[in-house]
């Protein structure tokens, strides 16, 4: 099987491509390193997958809808994990053109080309953002998530719509995941974890929003992609009781799902936790909330458990030793 995965010099598709190809599928993965943030890090990702026989690079922008078209065409993926996008929260702020660009040109022209080959299955990265003002936690799927409060987060959801409207009018299945806050070695280095491991180790204060009160759904890495990988395998029919769910369709085979820990867990014991693995104290620069960012995040996984069987289950603990045990090595830090 060809499967085609979006964003491989990026974090979470660059995992995903390894084990796509680890257990032997044909793997045709697509980046255009854009510089958001440091393309060292993301050729270093992408030299892991250099040389294996199963792995297809194609450099190409998404947004180019004729080389798309043509990636497409040359190798008729029958699934397609789409994990590219333009990131950040607060970057959508001060440069919204890129996520038009990228998260809705890019996205439709994915969906053209899963149209054009008849794909047996899209599966495709949405966010937690998407449910912006929600004040109910857990976070559920079969909650309206329209009031999203940064351009990112609309995108996001923008993403989930055209995804119905493709897979109802041309009867390809759509299924989107809500990531909740990933971490791990590898990761981005404009999130929490990556900023806060940098700032203790060279001794620097860490920026902490909301005066320290906020709550995470740290996941990890690997149960990111082992969800994403388990729901690649679980394809959606329409659902003719749902009319009024969300999560499903009653006239288009399309889902969503949450892909989180399950649990919320306090901001600053997060830190402690890393402050435990590094062996030194943060020095704590505690700042307002930020435009565009929600307190709390918490997913409740009780349709991913239903659907496949399988739950997240690497807590904060284990997942920042082995994230730390990276960083120190990858980046030479004692």
């Amino acid at each position: 099987m060809t499967v085609l995965v979006t964003g491989t010099a990026g974090f979470i598709g660059n995992e995903i491509a390894l084990r796509l190809v680890a257990r032997d599928e044909r793997v045709v993965g697509v980046d255009c390193l854009t510089p958001y943030y440091d393309l060292a890090l993301k050729e270093s990702r992408l030299a892991r997958l250099a040389g294996n026989m199963a792995f297809v690079e194609a450099r190409i922008d998404l947004a180019d809808r004729e080389a798309t078209a043509r990636l497409f065409a040359e190798h008729k993926p029958r699934r397609v994990i789409h994990m590219a996008a333009q990131p950040g929260v607060r970057y959508s702020l001060e440069h919204p053109h890129d996520y038009a660009d990228s998260n809705l040109t890019g996205f439709l022209n994915i969906l053209e080309g899963c149209r054009a080959v008849g794909v047996e299955h899209l599966v495709y990265a949405s966010s937690s953002s998407v449910y912006g003002g929600n004040a109910k936690i857990p976070f559920s799927e079969h909650d309206a998530a329209n009031h999203p409060v940064s351009l990112y987060a609309a995108t996001k959801r923008a993403n989930e719509l055209m995804a119905h409207c493709y897979a109802h009018l041309y009867g390809f299945p759509a299924t989107g995941l809500r990531f909740f806050t990933v971490y791990g070695p590898w990761g981005r280095p404009d999130m929490a974890p990556m900023l806060f491991a940098r700032a203790i180790a060279e001794g620097r204060p860490i920026d902490v929003f909301n005066g320290g009160e906020m709550r995470r759904d740290f996941t990890y890495i690997d149960d990111i992609v082992e969800g994403v990988l388990r729901v690649a395998e679980c394809i959606p029919e329409p659902a003719p009781e749902a009319a009024a769910d969300p999560a499903a369709s009653p006239v288009a085979p399309y889902r969503v799902f949450n892909i989180g820990n399950g649990a919320a867990v306090d901001l600053m014991r997060f830190i402690e936790v890393m402050e435990q693995e590094l062996g030194r104290k943060a020095r704590k620069n505690m700042l307002p909330m930020q435009p565009g960012d929600v307190k709390a995040t918490w997913a409740d996984t009780t349709d991913l458990e239903a659907a496949t069987g399988w739950k997240p289950d690497i807590g904060i603990e284990e997942g920042v030793r082995r994230f730390v045990t990276w960083y120190r090595d990858f980046y030479g830090v004692d």
